[in-house]
């Protein structure tokens, strides 16, 4: 089965390029994006996401780039790695999926193997996802072609986990099939391969994990807010509470990127659709959802606290990525922050290594500052704890500050003598 494949990643994003990547490395790839820049940028050997160096892409041989449908016609594996997004609504946009899937149903072939990695809520694979492929292909669902799921667990930023050494869950809609979906994974992935029982429960497996994780990161934040009220150092608290050998060390925090503040109303979408209300799940989702105005009330009421006048104050957030070192803006909660403080009429300055001015500009409407003028702001937010700032050191950093300010540190980088405010 390996020996005559041609595969066809659609997508080039965080998940698609570094698994097309490792495809191409042994295998004919097709690399398909509709965004042209990005396929420009990728054939002129470099990658703007920073996921895969410029070695990396090199090293490809077998992987080529396109925008163009013409040319996936003749691959007999689609990998489809488009975003999930959720809409103002927070209900899942399934948009991108089902336009992915128009696209394969057009140029899909007798025994062809589509493989899904986005993450979806249980079943949406085939409820959604294979009518539109049967209705558009004309072929029938496990007689023309075939289905897989296959969740991406990418980490973007993360330099020690990445896609050949993390253990990849797989699945089929046939057990032959799932047997050559779990095959074609095993050949790249050095860390081994889990095949599950069905599709839908490597859906379902998909969406808890960052569920989970989004529930753990939901206490802590609550505990957080508690300790506050009570005068308590909640990183202290932690500490303490981890010298037990089973306790999790999850830190409080804002939760936004585009797994762990997003996955869970997937799964709260279908939990609804059929009939029943999660509790634990939303409970957690509307506390992280509104950590971005607690940092900014803290803020001010430690404005008020030392006389500094509110309405006109220079705030510099320092920070904008939903994560550290990493260029990644997608659902970034630190633009909470930012409009929240602006309806108290702050004037909020924007700082971040990582981000292109005009990427922050195109996606959030931010103008971002290139420059750190001494003794200029206000108040200062460590909101993304990157190594650059941690280099800079908490001296360097409020040199940045006037005399009578305010430093909030959301990532625990400097000690908490050093600041004015943690979470």
């Amino acid at each position: 089965m390996l020996s005559d494949l041609k595969i066809c990643m659609v997508g080039l994003g965080y998940v698609g390029l570094p698994l097309a990547v490792e495809f191409g490395k042994q295998y004919p790839t097709i690399g398909f994006d509709i965004n042209l820049p990005r396929i420009d940028e990728l054939k002129a050997g470099h990658d703007k996401t920073l996921e895969v160096s410029d070695d990396e892409l090199n090293k490809a041989k077998q992987l080529i780039y396109t925008a163009s449908e013409s040319n996936i016609r003749d691959a007999n594996i689609y990998i489809i790695t488009v975003p999930t997004p959720i809409d103002e609504q927070k209900q899942p946009d399934l948009g991108p999926l089902e336009s992915a899937s128009q696209l394969v149903g057009r140029v899909l072939q007798q025994n062809d193997i589509v493989i899904y990695e986005s993450t979806v809520y249980p079943g949406a694979t085939e409820e959604v996802c294979v009518p539109i492929l049967e209705n558009v292909s004309g072929l029938k669902f496990n007689h023309g072609f075939y289905v897989g799921y296959s969740p991406e667990r990418i980490n973007p930023g993360d330099k020690e986990h990445r896609v050949t050494n993390i253990l990849k869950v797989t699945s089929g809609s046939t057990l032959d099939i799932a047997e050559k979906v779990d095959e074609l994974y095993k050949s790249i992935i050095t860390a081994g391969t889990y095949k599950a029982t069905s599709i839908k429960v490597a859906e379902a497996a998909k969406v808890i994990e960052n569920t989970q994780r989004d529930v753990n990161i939901a206490l802590v934040n609550e505990l957080a807010l508690i300790f506050n009220k009570l005068g308590i150092n909640t990183e202290d608290v932690l500490l303490a509470a981890g010298t037990k050998w089973n306790f999790l060390p999850f830190r409080p925090g804002l939760v936004g990127g585009h797994c762990i503040g997003v996955d869970p109303y997937y799964l709260t979408y279908k939990a609804k659709a059929i009939g029943y209300n999660p509790e634990v799940i939303l409970s957690g989702r509307r506390i992280n959802d509104g950590m971005g105005e607690y940092v900014s009330s803290q803020m001010v009421k430690s404005l008020l606290k030392k006389r500094i006048h509110v309405s006109g104050a220079d705030i510099l957030i320092m920070g904008l990525t939903f994560k550290e070192n990493c260029p990644d803006l997608r659902n970034t909660r630190v633009v909470d922050i930012v409009a929240e403080l602006q309806s108290y009429d702050v004037n909020v300055h924007v700082y971040d290594p990582w981000i292109e001015p005009d990427d922050a500009k195109s996606e959030y409407n931010i103008d971002m500052v290139t420059q750190l003028p001494k003794k200029h702001y206000d108040g200062i937010i460590m909101a993304v704890a990157h190594q650059e700032f941690k280099n800079m050191g908490i001296s360097e950093i409020k040199k940045l500050a006037k005399q009578e300010a305010v430093i909030y540190d959301l990532k625990y980088i400097f000690r908490s003598d050093e600041v004015d405010l943690r979470l």
